[in-house]
């Protein structure tokens, strides 16, 4: 806690040098002065460079070992995981971007259990940029554990856990919940300096579009780059009385050459290798929060959740067939086996047929290349609008032959 609290009240009282330069509202990186090393002797040392001097914490969490620095605030944008981390080391991996309203976050996943021995952000009096600078050394598994937790800080505010308001509408007719995957903190899949959270929010727009443009109210889990927590995005399909959910990703599988768009209803089984691998990296988020998702249902619960999904599950396959359907139509391409199942976190809402739609692999050049492009993301926005309108239809009218 006082490594806590000393990085806090270090970079606060930097803010008297840093007022005179005339501050803009965001620090940026310099991805280029920046870097992530290895030393010596289980030493590993952080530098980032920013555009100013910023308030920020640090701190580490385990179950994997994670180190985090939140900062208010700092802009990442243009800066990839590969300019700060060419190669993995005792840092595997890098991910950051916004967070929360005013607050954005990096997090480092550790190899092994390392502990801030230094901490510290000088700002250069003359032009007032600033070097984050963190040093990391080897712990034992037992210092590592005792040390590691999130702060307890009543002044914040989680707001990546909290659903927003829906405004309130009388009649609102069929409504669709589009879930862009990833966002913020969480860049999703990365490749050639392209981000999944990137590419399927603009696809998300688009799709969006088409779908109000048909008469069809639609309300998107994020509709910018910002961090949203799994139970969140199911949170706000609720609270807007969502008709379908569905979850849009853009992943990379480097096994069995993956290619081509896939749907995905909810299943507790991964189906295979590959979709096992699909889940851990689509549920990685909530190991962004600190959250731990495992064993957290009421099991009597999950016995009447269980009742509901009879209904809900066969109108969730009907859907991702139509979908799989009218995006084969719309040109795909679709991957071979476009129909699986997998127990995704966001396809668990018992009472809203929900699926998830890998529209390619960033992983395939074929699929990349697609995603790309302005005219293939209007063809298949075009696709899978006409899709949830023919499923909107014949569900309604198997609705009432059940009635009758």
């Amino acid at each position: 806690m006082k490594r806590i609290l000393l990085s806090v009240i270090c970079a606060l009282c930097m803010a008297p040098q840093v007022m005179a330069q005339e501050l803009s509202a965001l620090a940026r990186v310099d991805p280029v002065a920046s870097t992530i090393q290895d030393g010596w002797w289980g030493r590993t040392d952080l530098s980032l460079y920013l555009s100013q001097g910023v308030p920020f914490r640090v701190f580490t969490l385990d179950n994997p070992a994670r180190l985090v620095v939140d900062f208010r605030e700092v802009d990442f944008s243009g800066v990839t995981s590969s300019d700060l981390l060419p190669e993995a080391g005792r840092i595997e991996a890098v991910r950051f971007g916004a967070f929360q309203p005013g607050w954005s976050r990096l997090v480092a996943d550790l190899s092994g259990p390392m502990l801030p021995s230094e901490i510290g952000m000088p700002v250069d009096p003359n032009t007032g940029r600033a070097r984050l600078e963190i040093t990391l050394k080897t712990a034992s598994p037992e210092e590592y554990a005792t040390a590691s937790r999130a702060p307890e800080d009543p002044n914040w505010t989680p707001a990546f856990l909290t659903a927003p308001e829906p405004e309130p509408k009388p009649d609102q007719g069929f409504t669709v919940v589009l879930d862009p995957g990833h966002g913020g903190v969480d860049p999703g899949a990365e490749r050639d300096g392209v981000t999944e959270k990137q590419l399927i929010l603009s696809f998300a727009r688009t799709l969006a579009d088409e779908l109000r443009r048909a008469g069809v109210n639609v309300v998107l889990t994020r509709d910018e780059d910002t961090f949203v927590a799994l139970e969140t995005r199911v949170s706000i399909a609720h609270q807007n009385r969502a008709d379908i959910f569905i979850s849009l990703h853009a992943d990379i599988l480097r096994q069995g050459g993956a290619k081509g768009a896939t749907v995905y209803t909810l299943s507790e089984e991964a189906a295979d290798a590959a979709t096992m691998q699909l889940v851990a990296r689509h549920d990685r988020s909530a190991i962004l929060t600190g959250t731990d998702l495992s064993g957290s249902d009421d099991q009597v619960a999950e016995i009447l959740l269980d009742f509901v999904r009879l209904e809900t599950g066969p109108r969730s396959a009907a859907l991702a067939k139509a979908l799989a359907q009218g995006m084969k139509e719309a040109g795909g391409p679709m991957n071979r086996r476009p129909l699986r199942e997998a127990g995704f976190s966001v396809l668990k809402s018992a009472d809203i047929p929900s699926v998830l739609v890998e529209l390619g692999f960033l992983s395939s050049e074929r699929d990349l290349d697609n995603l790309r492009d302005p005219v293939w993301r209007q063809g298949m926005a075009q696709g899978i609008t006409q899709s949830v309108l023919i499923w909107r239809d014949e569900d309604a009218a198997r609705a009432a032959l059940v009635r009758q």
